[in-house]
């Protein structure tokens, strides 16, 4: 069984469900030691022996993202077992689900200002907490990976408020640290996945009482063709085995390019929707969406009419 990232340590934050399961699952696969963190050591237990079933090792580490003596102690740990050595880290962890699902449709105002340290006290400050211990490793090996999961929520209103502001600033984090870390020869990215099939979203999807709900209307067409939880990790391996990767740092990265990139498809086969793609954009237009099966995938909305659509100026 090929083991491309035999020899390799890493770091996945938030790591007992969701996303950060399946990156942990796909990196043991690919041969490396991959350390997890979340706040419940049996969850996490749970997936440590799922993700060591498949190759390489994995390590389950009780760390609250917030706390930042848990990160820096989290970190110590790599550094004392490892000899000094991290060679990806993966800033996933985010407590603010629930707070989005109790929140949803309602105006910032109206909602309790406390949902801005649910959403970003985890998903913005650790993963800074965590970029700062984890580059501190890196940078004397002059080499490294640092991955930040954020979301389309960056570029456009999604959810709430804290959600969008969260999620730009984690693009921008990834800019910002990678402008300082290139001539140490390490790279930091964000990665955007598309709608994903976590736990949290099919237990939403699947309450009898969601049909008139806003969120649930938006979400429901494209469900079925969501990525899983794993997909994300194949972006991450594959990022992490490019030996040009520090082209892409600092660039936000869709999932959908890197599955083009890198010829990626999900891990029951399916392929990656293209959530860029000219069929998909029109789709989202009640209108316009019966001609998505007439246009070939290939035709896609081009990055600088999105910047533009998007710009503050």
């Amino acid at each position: 069984m090929v083991a491309p990232m035999k020899g390799q340590v890493c770091v996945v934050t938030g790591a007992s469900r969701g996303i950060g399961r399946g990156v942990a699952l796909q990196l043991c696969q690919a041969g490396a030691t991959v350390y997890i963190t979340g706040r419940n050591l049996d969850t996490l237990r749970a997936t440590a022996q799922e993700a060591q079933s498949l190759g390489g090792r994995c390590i389950p580490v009780v760390c609250d993202s917030s706390q930042e003596s848990e990160v820096k102690s989290l970190f110590e740990q790599v550094a004392r077992e490892q000899k000094g050595r991290l060679d990806v880290l993966v800033n996933n962890a985010f407590a603010g689900v629930q707070a989005i699902l109790d929140t949803n449709n309602k105006p910032f105002w109206e909602c309790p200002a406390s949902v801005w340290d649910d959403i970003n006290n985890v998903g913005l400050r650790g993963h800074y907490f965590c970029s700062v211990y984890g580059a501190r490793l890196m940078v004397p090996a002059g080499k490294g990976l640092i991955v930040v999961i954020s979301s389309p929520g960056g570029l456009q209103h999604m959810f709430n408020v804290p959600y969008g502001v969260g999620k730009a600033a984690c693009d921008r984090l990834a800019a910002d640290c990678a402008y300082e870390l290139r001539r140490h020869g390490v790279s930091y990215v964000s990665l955007w996945p598309g709608l994903v099939q976590t736990e949290s979203v099919k237990d939403f999807m699947a309450k009898e009482e969601q049909p008139e709900d806003p969120l649930f209307k938006k979400m429901k067409p494209d469900f079925s063709s969501a990525e899983s939880t794993e997909m994300s990790g194949k972006c991450v391996v594959a990022l992490a085995t490019d030996p040009k990767i520090l082209s892409l740092s600092g660039k936000v990265l869709p999932s959908c390019d890197l599955a083009r990139r890198y010829g990626l498809k999900d891990v029951d086969g399916r392929p990656v929707q293209d959530y860029f793609s000219l069929g998909y954009a029109l789709s989202q237009v009640s209108n316009l969406g019966w001609l998505n099966s007439y246009l070939p995938g290939f035709l896609r909305v081009p990055k600088w009419i999105v910047t533009l659509y998007t710009s503050k100026f």
